[in-house]
């Protein structure tokens, strides 16, 4: 040991690589880290745990090789670390094949084309944003507007053969009411939840995010189809921040250093359809502000294939899930529907087009009947609307009940008149 520095520390007279594990033996006991950067004096390290106990002197040992993740059917039910440890008072994993979590992007030439749809369980996403299986889609929002409650609604009603879960840089109070009430006996029994909370060193937080990602693609390889959700990768780039800022690198947009912006494609790029299997991959992104051009909003969804955007006047109306469907996309839709389900839910974007752009006049009692058929079925069909895309947290809908609720919707006041 060397140096300790803000949230590192220096190391000399070992020879590691960028990403090997590093461990520092003290009087108190052991400090894992891993190597961020080299330098002509030694390696800079951060920690996976406190450095308090550490002393200048105490030997350091190159491990040669990063962290291995615990992969296999027994990580379902578990709940696991930002490390891959169980924390759930469960069986030991020793004995479990494991992997490095460094895994690799499928091969874009080898990747299965994205067009079969994936029944997730929320009638607006399944008509209006079809989710394919393999494809990727962000969730950006606010804080309070039901990033979490939709994500929990996803895992219950999604038809997916695997969950995996990525909580980071979550409040500690909040994961035993998410695995509890959220999830639930059912939806954990076919997950796994990878846990990162915020007191957490940022590598932990960081990591867990390829931890998650580790394991579902050890799913995937053997042709599983798996549900990646990841809750957030706003937190995930703010661990890298601290974690780049820590090592030297310069800050740059809203104090984010260029390796945040690097490290984002080389994380979500993982997600998407291998040659058997597939991970479709749900992304929370909490923007600053509700500012959904903050940097890494605005950079997360130049790279997924779609994004739902969650309103916090919705939510604030009591209307859940707040999906405001008009700022939401999914690049895939083209694929995914068919002639008929493609003009419906033109036609319902239509109508809640129309009525947006009329609401202040309506609103105040100045819009006149007959000045635009477009808007006089909009305010007929409002409440009808309000109720499809309104759904409670324990009811789970599928794709064709979801089709058949919007076609007699629009069937009620005569489709096109």
């Amino acid at each position: 040991m060397r140096r300790v520095l803000g949230l590192g520390f220096e190391v000399a007279g070992i020879e590691p690589a960028i990403g090997d594990a590093v461990v520092v033996r003290s009087t108190t006991g052991s400090l894992v880290g891993e190597v961020v950067a080299l330098g002509a004096d030694g390696a800079l390290c951060m920690p996976y745990g406190e450095v308090r106990g550490v002393r200048i002197g105490d030997e350091a040992e190159a491990m040669d090789a990063p962290i291995q993740v615990p992969v296999g059917d027994a990580l379902l039910g578990r709940v696991l670390d930002g490390l891959g440890r169980p924390i759930d008072d469960g069986p030991s994993l020793a004995g479990l094949p494991t992997a490095s979590m460094h895994g690799e992007p499928p091969h874009p030439l080898r990747r299965a084309m994205v067009d079969t749809q994936l029944q997730l369980g929320v009638r607006a996403l399944d008509t209006l944003i079809p989710c394919g299986k393999g494809q990727r889609l962000g969730i950006l929002a606010g804080s309070g507007v039901g990033k979490s409650s939709l994500l929990s609604m996803i895992v219950r009603g999604t038809e997916a053969d695997v969950s995996v879960l990525a909580l980071v840089g979550e409040r500690g109070r909040e994961v035993r009411e998410f695995i509890e009430h959220d999830l639930g006996p059912e939806g954990l029994a076919r997950s796994v939840v990878v846990v990162a909370t915020s007191d957490q060193p940022p590598l932990v937080r960081l990591q867990a995010a390829f931890v998650a990602t580790r394991i579902a693609e050890s799913f995937r390889d053997r042709g599983r189809d798996v549900v990646l959700m990841m809750d957030s990768v706003t937190r995930f780039a703010m661990a890298q921040r601290e974690v780049g800022l820590s090592a030297g690198e310069t800050p740059a947009t809203r104090g984010y250093p260029p390796s945040v912006f690097a490290m984002l494609p080389r994380l979500l790029e993982r997600a998407g359809a291998g040659s058997t299997g597939s991970i479709t991959g749900l992304y929370t992104v909490l923007v600053e502000g509700d500012d959904l051009n903050d940097p890494v909003g605005d950079s997360v969804r130049s790279i997924l294939d779609g994004h739902i955007s969650l309103s916090r006047d919705l939510a604030n109306a009591g209307h859940f899930p707040s999906i405001d469907v008009l700022a939401s996309v999914s690049r895939v839709s083209g694929v995914l529907y068919d002639r008929e389900q493609y003009a419906m839910a033109a036609e319902l974007r239509q109508l809640l087009a129309a009525h947006r752009e009329a609401r202040d006049l309506i609103d105040i009692g100045a819009y006149a009947s007959g000045s635009n058929p477009l808007v006089d079925r909009a305010i007929r069909l409002r409440d009808g609307i309000d109720r499809f895309l309104r759904q409670p947290k324990d009811l789970q809908s599928t794709v064709p009940g979801a089709w058949q609720e919007l076609s007699q919707l629009l069937a009620a006041d005569g489709r096109g008149a």
